[in-house]
């Protein structure tokens, strides 16, 4: 492949040495996780599964910004090695997201169980209950001393849910492990440590801000296209609907929102690379943090509604139980509806604050 790369222009650099510099730094930092996660995992004696899991987060960090990096700015780097690459920190990424997503939601699931069933606070935990997971047998004493209806399937309901995405989650724990010690994974590490001393970079004329304005320019127009007049209200009951339906893959009216969480996810990439590049300062706006993180409970709250919803597909499952099951759908749809106008209301802070 040929690499050809740009000669300094100033003080400040090109624009390739300024994303060459960034894309260096998050491959440095792509291999230090890597080795911490080594270190913490089953061949080190002395690791732990919170380090393990840090690596692993600090892993995906990385990974999500090279890959972020390399489809902004494009233009700048080798196409074909660049081409290459993105999909396969795409890939590494997704795989090594699967076992916190599905803890995650078990966790949340479980918790909003306690809270619609009457419990106002979560049971101590026991010792033979990891730390962050509530135990179905700790929900069923909680749920003795709570009445109601929804008390009456509310503990089935935990259980059925816990086996169904702790069965997920071991499952994506075994894919993890066996995506780490693939030949894949190795092609890819090995393409990053190449990354982090030299970047393929081509001669161009594209400017630098430029590209990251077309970043900002998508965003707008995503977040444009999206019903935000609907989200200042308090209930979709189009959204409960679709979500119990009978067909297993409905129109989703969730993914321009997700769509939008991973376009503002490479608004904020480009924005490190060009404000932390030489001669820059600051970082994103405050407002853009909370709208990302209003995205970010919106996949969480859409993804638990879409799990209670599978739950309470299963066969011959008790009426009390899927009562419960469905209850708890909508009080994740709510969390859905709350976490859209909360990204309006940060939106439109940004919008204000952006000349």
């Amino acid at each position: 492949m040929a690499q050809q790369h740009l000669e300094t222009t100033g003080a400040e650099g090109s624009a390739g040495e300024v994303v060459a510099a960034y894309l260096r730094e998050q491959a440095t930092e792509f291999l230090r996780s890597l080795r911490q996660h080594r270190e913490s995992g089953g061949s080190a004696p002395g690791g732990t599964a919170e380090e393990a899991a840090g690596a692993a987060r600090a892993l995906r960090r990385s990974a999500r910004r090279i890959s972020g990096t390399l489809h902004t700015f494009r233009p700048l780097l080798d196409p074909e090695w660049s081409d290459a690459l993105r999909p396969e920190l795409a890939w590494l990424s997704g795989t090594l997201a699967q076992e916190h997503a599905y803890a995650g939601r078990l966790e949340r699931l479980l918790s909003a169980l306690h809270r619609l069933s009457g419990a106002h606070a979560l049971p101590a935990q026991t010792p033979a209950t990891p730390p962050g997971r509530v135990g179905t047998a700790q929900l069923s004493r909680a749920e003795s001393t709570a009445s109601g209806n929804l008390t009456v399937g509310a503990a089935k309901a935990g259980a059925l849910l816990e086996r169904q995405l702790t069965l997920a989650r071991t499952r994506a724990h075994s894919t993890a492990l066996q995506a780490l010690g693939s030949s894949r994974f190795h092609a890819v590490a090995d393409n990053v440590a190449v990354l982090a001393s030299e970047v393929p970079l081509r001669a161009t004329t594209a400017d630098l801000d430029a590209l990251a304005a077309s970043a900002g320019s998508r965003l707008a127009e995503a977040v444009a296209a999206l019903p935000l007049h609907r989200a200042g209200h308090p209930y979709n009951a189009e959204a409960l609907v679709q979500g119990l339906t009978a067909d297993t893959a409905p129109p989703s009216q969730d993914a321009p929102w997700h769509h939008v969480r991973l376009l503002l996810r490479l608004h904020r990439y480009a924005q490190e690379v060009v404000l932390c590049g030489p001669g820059s300062g600051g970082g994103p706006a405050d407002a853009e943090t909370e709208a990302a993180a209003a995205l970010d409970r919106h996949r969480d709250a859409a993804e638990a509604a879409a799990a209670a919803a599978h739950a309470a597909r299963t066969p011959r499952i008790a009426p009390a139980t899927a009562y419960a099951l469905g209850v708890l759908h909508a009080d994740q749809r709510h969390e859905v509806e709350a976490a859209r106008f909360a990204f309006q209301r940060a939106w439109l802070k940004e919008a204000v604050r952006t000349p």
